[in-house]
């Protein structure tokens, strides 16, 4: 067996899969949140368009392939409500105009150029920026509660290679286990709980120019830069170097990002993505297939037709801290993957500075890193 084998061969069957489909929590639940509380987006339809976007992600790529929200558009929706209207239509232009992005780059191969186009330095500079950001993120969120995160840490790092005991399993547990002893209202609250189906109904949203400018220019056009680092490039190498055997393409990664954001923008969901970051959880707790991806899209869409109007007590379960754990060994699995910047000076001078600057933004780490690199290759900046 190879090294670069070796991640996937070592599967832990259907209980890794299963503690795999968690590993995603940290970056899922804050954004979703603050789609729902704060752009009071339809909780069902959001859910119901992540659950269907993970399970067809899962049978498409046979891969621990995540889905996550467009973190750029969350945070500037989230930012623009305080000072306008955001409406639930203005994110479904968004979407829509994301999808209208990676439908074209698809379709036309040009996906592929464009990952060609960007040098092995500053991807691998991405990537080794992504881990240490959801690292830091991990110990921020850690860092609200040490005497609960602080030993749950430990207990990861010991139990990490068990097959015995799932580490996600442990996590959520502890993480339920300490919510319900923290606040013992959430008790009544969630025995209050009733399941009632119903199937979020897509409704054109109350949309006129000023909507359309600021979901396309606003919203969507900031994030394109950070998904052709994060979730487009880093998410193509990331998988397939865990994967070599089961390699994924460019158009294909584009193909899916435009599709589950055109099936977002029908229905009422919130913009998607794939991401690296995401892929590295679910493989650090176990995932090495599409069922992770599957089984917690499952679960999304069950909470999404029956539980739509109860979904926002349900993902404010899990304490910060706890999440803050599960977010720092994904950005520990993502770090530790990049093991050789390339023999030469320059090379690695590009993945360390392009790896900085990521921890403050991928699209400007992305922009910086392709400049550095070209400049270096002209003779423009010398070391």
């Amino acid at each position: 067996m190879s090294e670069r084998e070796a991640p996937a061969a070592r599967g832990a069957g259907w209980l890794g899969e299963l503690a795999g489909a968690f590993g995603d929590l940290r970056t899922f639940i804050p954004f979703v949140l603050a789609y729902i509380s704060v752009a009071k987006m339809d909780p069902a339809a959001v859910l119901l368009g992540f659950g269907v976007a993970l399970i067809a992600a899962g049978a498409f790529y046979r891969l621990p392939m995540p889905v996550q929200p467009m973190k750029a558009i969350a945070a500037a929706a989230t930012a623009q409500a305080g000072v306008a209207v955001v409406a639930p239509g203005t994110i479904q232009v968004a979407a829509l105009a994301t999808a209208a992005v990676w439908i074209t780059l698809a379709l036309t191969g040009l996906a592929k150029r464009v990952a060609q186009w960007v040098p092995g330095s500053v991807t691998l500079g991405l990537v080794l920026g992504l881990g240490l950001a959801l690292m830091l993120q991990g110990i921020k969120s850690m860092a609200s509660d040490w005497p609960i995160a602080l030993p749950l840490l430990v207990a990861a790092f010991v139990l990490l290679s068990s097959r015995r005991v799932p580490v996600m399993f442990l996590l959520l547990a502890a993480g339920i286990a300490y919510a319900v002893w923290h606040d013992r209202d959430l008790i009544e609250v969630f025995g209050g709980i009733r399941a009632e189906f119903r199937v979020p109904l897509p409704a054109p949203g109350d949309i006129d120019l000023r909507g359309v400018a600021l979901g396309a220019l606003v919203l969507a056009l900031p994030q394109i830069p950070l998904t052709l680092g994060n979730a487009f490039i880093a998410t193509v190498e990331q998988s397939n170097r865990l994967f070599p055997s089961r390699p994924v393409s460019e158009r294909e990664v584009a193909a899916t990002t435009g599709l589950i954001n055109l099936w977002a923008a029908a229905i009422g969901g919130v913009p998607m993505c794939h991401g690296a970051g995401g892929l590295a959880g679910q493989v650090r707790f176990g995932a090495r297939a599409g069922f992770a991806p599957a089984l917690f899209g499952g679960l999304l869409l069950l909470v999404a037709l029956f539980f739509g109007d109860s979904a926002e007590i349900l993902l404010r379960l899990l304490p910060a801290s706890v999440l803050g754990v599960i977010l720092f060994l994904a950005g520990a699995q993502l770090a530790l993957g990049i093991c050789d910047m390339g023999p030469e000076k320059n090379q690695r001078f590009v993945a360390v500075v392009t790896a900085a600057f990521a921890l403050w933004n991928v699209g400007l780490a992305f922009l910086i890193g392709l400049l550095l690199h070209r400049g270096l290759e002209h003779g423009w900046v010398r070391l």
